[in-house]
């Protein structure tokens, strides 16, 4: 570890870290009904263990939001002391996970249940802090508090009220008047409010440390109840810990451009953050994704960050505890109830509604406000399951009349017996004696449905009519005619090529754009109409802006494996993009739009081998006063002189990474956090893929990602 690398990023970013985890340790440990010291502690332990064992470096551990109903719950049953015994013991449950190597498939939970499960959380917080906002106290259940809200809402109110809206206020607005990372807004709120409540003298509540913190740990206290019980509070905290943490490790790796996490090595450090905590008498551990996305915005570049936060806040406990104990409970319910709320993501809503999970999401979230959290994430996995089984089974039919007598039925997905009698009922609706075309898009093809298609086949043909089966993928429909419905289950793969090789079969009897249309109308429209009817309906939300060369040769889309709606794409000679102001507005149109409007996370600029805009770079074979000329003129870079094609291509790309910077909403964006460039060079004749470096000065700043 470079210790310039240290104070020049990792030691700014542990501050500003460190000073978002004081009031949230604190308001978690409020909500919890836990000792607030018990909180601290968590952090220190969070930052210190599992930043040094960790296998995410720039992921931040501490106490978290969405386990506070869990351990609230806990603390009422068992009390403090035991709950603690109880991290402990979900701490070692980890370390057995992590050693069983099973870090990857506590990633196989659906996410619109994980994500569900934390709304869920999130609304339950909210409920209960904004009783204490109000100056009233949080009941033990969420119904109860959302039905005791109205009379509280309409009840005289304290001065601590009015310094709970000042903070939430504060939340919501900082950000926005604010751009710098080192004030974050949970601080200034907390700040602010606290400051207001000294100069006018409130009598509220306050935060209450002990005046010797170490001789006054609570340390973990076997639980006066039966294994049972035990078994199922540890297994809660240490399953609910471990998705929590995974979910935000993984998230984390999308943000910078570092190693990726070891998610084996990561449980195993979170149990034995957990563990260490519980033994102190803390709260328990995950990996959170507010501090890790602060750390990342904030600069971080090692582990080093994640652990000096730790220690920032053991001294400010020891040294300048008297601080701590200045600022009212309201206004850490005030901040409790904005990170609850801010657990509901509507970013998530939309993406759930576009891939038709919305009803898992909806069904964990309210399971667990009306109910529990076990009760709720269950009701959320069948849910998850009975969906995923509607989708195994069902079967598209669309039939249309192309044209007089002329009938097409096009069936997509898996066709069993379940819905069988659909297809039935809408064969039987074709009309007598006509001539019908049926299109089979089938992955799976149960005897019972093929009897359904095979007898009405002969019926219509009997009664005069004409049927032509036609299929696509698997041959299900041939293989029952023959008595081979049994012999295998997997489709082949859909074989690359040009678009003329996969899509044109018989190229001699089409003329070509015409005949590729009408081939796409017939045989790829019915796999992509439901996906488009969804983009259509809810709009696009790329995740990138895919700036790329013109070449034909370039297929974004296949060099990506993405499909509609994953790039926003814009395609130019070259790949140029010309700086702010350069005086093309297409460009930084698009770019501004993206960013702006479209709020993509990642800006990727792709050059390839073979790029005749380059070439010409290269030797100036171009007319200075032309088109191309003027175009190529925006690059920026001076390529005259270079032999090197490679070096060129990429120099070229880093160039477009710099020019990308000149326009504000871009500088702006990355500066929040909210943005990634990055530069690719693809190789034509390999079919492989580059990342391009552009912290090199020089063209050949070329690494394969796997290397």
């Amino acid at each position: 570890m470079s210790v310039l690398k240290v104070f020049r990023h990792d030691v700014p970013a542990s501050v500003v870290v460190f000073l978002i985890a004081i009031p949230l340790s604190l308001g978690i440990a409020a909500a919890s009904g836990a000792p607030l010291l018990s909180g601290l502690i968590a952090a220190v332990v969070g930052g210190v263990v599992v930043g040094l064992l960790g296998g995410a470096p720039l992921q931040v551990s501490g106490p978290a939001a969405g386990l506070t109903v869990i351990v609230a719950g806990t603390i009422a049953t068992h009390g403090f002391a035991a709950t603690a015994a109880i991290v402990a013991l979900a701490g070692g449950v980890q370390i057995l996970l992590g050693v069983a190597r099973l870090g990857r498939a506590a990633l196989a939970l659906s996410p619109a249940v994980v994500h569900g499960m934390l709304a869920g959380i999130g609304l339950v917080i909210a409920l209960s802090q904004i009783h204490v906002v109000l100056g009233g106290d949080a009941q033990s259940e969420a119904w109860k508090n959302l039905r005791e809200l109205p009379a509280q809402i309409a009840g005289g109110h304290h001065i601590a009220t009015l310094l709970g809206v000042l903070t939430i206020a504060v939340l919501l607005f900082w950000p926005r008047l604010v751009k710098t990372s080192l004030l974050p807004a949970a601080l200034a709120a907390v700040v602010l409010s606290t400051a207001l409540a000294a100069a006018i003298g409130a009598d509220v509540k306050r935060v209450d440390l002990p005046d010797q913190p170490l001789d006054e740990l609570i340390f973990p206290r076997w639980p006066d109840a039966g294994l049972g019980p035990i078994a199922v509070a540890v297994l809660t905290i240490a399953l609910v810990a471990s998705v929590e943490s995974l979910l935000s490790a993984v998230a984390v790796d999308r943000m910078h451009d570092g190693p990726r996490a070891d998610l084996n090595r990561e449980l195993v450090a979170q149990g034995a953050g957990n563990t260490v905590s519980g033994l102190l008498g803390g709260l328990p551990i995950t990996g959170v994704i507010v501090r890790s996305s602060t750390n990342v915005a904030a600069g971080a570049r090692t582990r080093a960050s994640a652990v000096l936060h730790g220690l920032w806040v053991a001294v400010f406990v020891l040294l300048c505890a008297p601080l701590l104990e200045t600022i009212p409970l309201a206004v850490l319910a005030a901040v409790l109830v904005v990170v609850g709320l801010r657990l509901i993501s509507l970013a998530q809503i939309r993406t759930y509604v576009r891939h038709r999970e919305l009803p898992t999401y909806v069904v964990t979230a309210v399971g667990v406000v009306a109910t529990d959290l076990l009760t709720g994430v269950a009701l959320g996995l069948v849910s998850a399951v009975l969906i995923m089984l509607w989708r195994l089974v069902r079967c598209e039919t669309r039939v249309v009349e192309p044209e007089p007598g002329t009938w097409a039925v096009t069936m997509s997905g898996t066709l069993a017996f379940l819905g069988s009698g659909r297809v039935g009922r809408a064969l039987a609706a074709i009309p007598a004696g006509e001539r019908v075309e049926v299109e089979l898009h089938l992955d799976y093809l149960d005897h019972g449905a093929f009897q359904v298609i095979e007898d009405w086949r002969e019926a219509y043909a009997k009664a005069g009519g004409t049927v032509t089966v036609r299929e696509t993928h698997d041959g299900w429909f041939q293989r029952a005619t023959s008595g081979r419905l049994g012999a295998g289950k997997t489709a082949p793969p859909r074989r690359f090529g040009s678009w003329s090789q996969w899509q044109n079969r018989d190229r001699q009897r089409r003329d070509a754009m015409e005949a590729g249309i009408r081939e796409f109308e017939r045989s790829v429209a019915p796999l992509v109409r439901p996906q488009l009817a969804g983009l259509a309906r809810d709009g696009q939300q790329p995740e990138q802006l895919f700036i790329t060369c013109a070449d034909s040769r370039l297929v974004p889309n296949l060099i990506t494996t993405s499909g509609p709606g994953d790039l926003f794409c814009v395609r130019n000679v070259g790949n140029i993009v010309p700086p702010h102001g350069a005086g093309d507005a297409s460009v930084g149109a698009a770019i501004e739009y993206a960013v702006e409007v479209l709020e993509v996370h990642t800006i990727t600029v792709c050059g390839h081998s073979g790029c005749g805009a380059v070439r010409a770079l290269m030797t100036g074979g171009f007319a200075a006063d032309g088109a191309l000329g003027s175009w190529l003129g925006h690059s920026g870079v001076d390529l005259t002189g270079c032999d090197d094609e490679e070096r060129c291509v990429t120099a070229n790309v880093a160039r477009q990474l710099v020019n990308l910077r000149t326009y504000p909403v871009v500088r702006a964006a990355e500066d929040a956090g909210r943005l990634t460039l990055t530069g690719l060079y693809f190789d034509l004749s390999e079919a492989r893929m580059y990342t391009v470096d552009p912290l090199r000065s020089e063209p050949v700043a070329v690494t394969h990602p796997s290397g």
